[in-house]
């Protein structure tokens, strides 16, 4: 029997990741499959079409939106979000979904929880240095529950209704940290899975990191009146 979930496949120019990653993917596991394209050029798309994938286009580009076209276009009772682009280990994929069948209301792939690897290497980790400090602010001001170590990581499971009700606002990368720190004042049970996190298959990566770091900085101050300093 298949899951009542959706997986989700983040793409933008993929081709190099879906190739090599392809066969690992549990496409067959999973009530729906359909990839949110950003626009790539580079065969991405004639790839999944010629698997039989649903492709679905955004309105405007950005990665907050592809979660929400993604939820809209779904019909399953919960979602995995997953980027074929070398990072993320596709054999955590259902993990995911089963942290949410075991009762969480969100699961994240944690690259910083006891257990996990992180692609950065050597003493100087700014990207994951930055990363825990923005997830370390989010724990301090809206956290109820057990510490998050990674709430920007996009490769994550949730209920689909419940992401919907959240009503989220981001539209680009920032949209990760909007979740963890809604989820985070709901009181939602959020579980994390140590992952090892690869290295990237090709091309770039799509975030750039003071404009992204400054972005979720914004998120952190936008949502500060929900905050327990003023509750």
């Amino acid at each position: 029997m298949k899951r009542d979930c959706t997986l989700v496949l983040l793409t933008l120019n993929e081709i190099d990741g879906l190739k090599l990653l392809w066969e690992q993917i549990p496409i067959d596991k999973f009530a729906t499959v359909l990839a949110v394209d950003g626009g790539s050029t580079d065969g991405t798309r004639a790839f999944l079409e010629a698997r039989g994938v649903p492709i679905l286009d955004q309105p405007i580009a950005g990665r907050g939106v592809a979660f929400r076209v993604a939820a809209e276009a779904s019909s399953d009772a919960r979602i995995v979000y997953y980027s074929p682009d070398g990072n993320e280990d596709p054999a955590d994929i259902e993990r995911l979904d089963d942290l949410l069948l075991a009762g969480n209301d969100l699961a994240i792939a944690s690259r910083f929880a006891r257990g996990s690897v992180n692609e950065e290497t050597g003493w100087v980790r700014p990207r994951a240095r930055v990363n825990q400090t923005l997830s370390w602010m989010a724990n301090s001001l809206f956290n109820y529950g057990e510490t998050v170590t990674d709430t920007i990581n996009g490769f994550r499971a949730m209920h689909r209704q419940a992401f919907l009700d959240m009503d989220t606002s981001v539209k680009r990368f920032p949209i990760e940290y909007q979740i963890s720190i809604r989820a985070m004042r709901r009181r939602w049970k959020i579980a994390e899975l140590a992952t090892v996190e690869g290295q990237r298959a090709g091309g770039e990566s799509k975030a750039i990191s003071w404009p992204v770091g400054k972005d979720h900085l914004k998120v952190l101050l936008t949502e500060l009146p929900g905050s327990r300093l003023f509750s």
